[in-house]
């Protein structure tokens, strides 16, 4: 059965936005927000702890067991980190969320972060690590990166998402009522 609530990818560098888009996204989409780091938390999938980057290390195949049912049906926001680990199939648009490294700098030290982890995370967001992780596992016409650098940014994003699922919506109900 077709979906008839898109799922979207919300990745990016830690520290870029991706929990705030999404929850805002949630209350005037009505999609549903799902935090990978929650859901590996209160279902278990977990692999180990690493010590140098104070964080647990996620079980990807635990995971994708854990939500695949659910996802399948659509109406999802995925809040993770990484795109790669989801099927193709299963995902409608991938935002790739990016941040000037001056202002990702400062949000990771508020946050605490080790050296090490802040430096891991900064020099992913310069590399474009998790834009070209989306490219290698997406195509394109599925991929928008956008800048989330201030609250003016979050709101326009979230307008452009929104517009973006009005559309889904209305072209999946017009291939309904042509299909029928």
């Amino acid at each position: 059965m077709p979906r008839t609530r898109p799922n979207i990818i919300i990745t990016g560098t830690p520290g870029v936005g991706k929990t705030t888009l999404c929850e805002s996204l949630a209350s005037t989409t009505h999609l549903v927000h799902l935090a990978i780091n929650r859901v590996a938390k209160e279902r278990d999938c977990y692999d180990g702890w690493h010590d140098a980057l104070n964080s647990w290390i996620v079980d990807e195949d635990k995971v994708l067991d854990a939500i695949e049912e659910e996802v399948k049906l659509g109406g999802y926001l995925i809040d993770w980190h990484a795109c790669d680990l989801f099927p193709e199939s299963w995902i409608d648009l991938v935002i790739v969320l990016r941040c000037d490294s001056t202002v990702l700098y400062d949000r990771l030290k508020a946050r605490n972060y080790s050296e090490q982890k802040l430096q891991e995370n900064m020099d992913a967001e310069i590399m474009e690590v998790l834009l070209d992780e989306a490219r290698e596992a997406f195509h394109k016409d599925l991929i928008i990166e956008l800048q989330s650098n201030s609250s003016d940014d979050m709101e326009a994003n979230t307008a452009r998402i929104e517009t973006w699922v009005e559309q889904w919506s209305r072209d999946r109900c017009s291939e309904a009522m042509r299909g029928a």
